[in-house]
């Protein structure tokens, strides 16, 4: 057993719905949303409130090929949209059942999914941190068989500070 930290780390939950946000809101430091758009960030920070960490995922792709992107993105997407718990939360956003079917409907893809040159992807960042995030958890997609390589990571080194253009 490690030393204790020198203060108590905070608390973050993965939170979706309204009521796992005010938990996260009332009962931890904040939320870790997962799957999400900048307009589901807006209503959680709204929910959370002032003084509470916000830190929603966005998936991220490297590619401007749209037909290449959303093939991946579906691949990427593909368990969420036969969960329960994230059809609900897709629901909640505006997608309708046959935006979820088939693999996604561009739109839910394109709103799920940034993917494009990097000012693309920075715009859809910039738009989770105007909504009210703290942090945006950035989730980099594999281009080819589910492995992350280097080139995968490039978006990375141009995302990190410093290299804003």
């Amino acid at each position: 057993q490690g030393p204790p930290p020198p203060e108590k780390p905070a608390t973050v939950l993965g939170a979706l719905g309204p009521k796992m946000l005010a938990l996260s809101a009332s009962h931890a430091d904040g939320a870790h949303p997962y799957n999400v758009t900048p307009d589901h960030t807006k209503s959680a920070r709204e929910i959370l409130g002032p003084g509470k960490l916000l830190c929603p995922e966005q998936k991220v792709l490297l590619e401007t090929d749209a037909s290449k992107a959303r093939a991946i993105a579906r691949e990427a997407l593909a368990l969420y949209l036969t969960l329960p718990n994230y059809r609900n939360n897709f629901t909640r956003m505006g997608f309708s059942d046959e935006d979820m079917d088939n693999g996604g409907s561009d739109r839910l893809v394109d709103a799920m999914v940034a993917w494009g040159d990097e000012g693309a992807i920075r715009k859809r960042l910039q738009e989770h941190f105007d909504a009210g995030a703290d942090h945006v958890a950035v989730n980099v997609l594999a281009q080819k068989d589910r492995t992350i390589t280097r080139e995968d990571e490039k978006i990375l080194e141009l995302l990190a500070p410093g290299n804003e253009g």
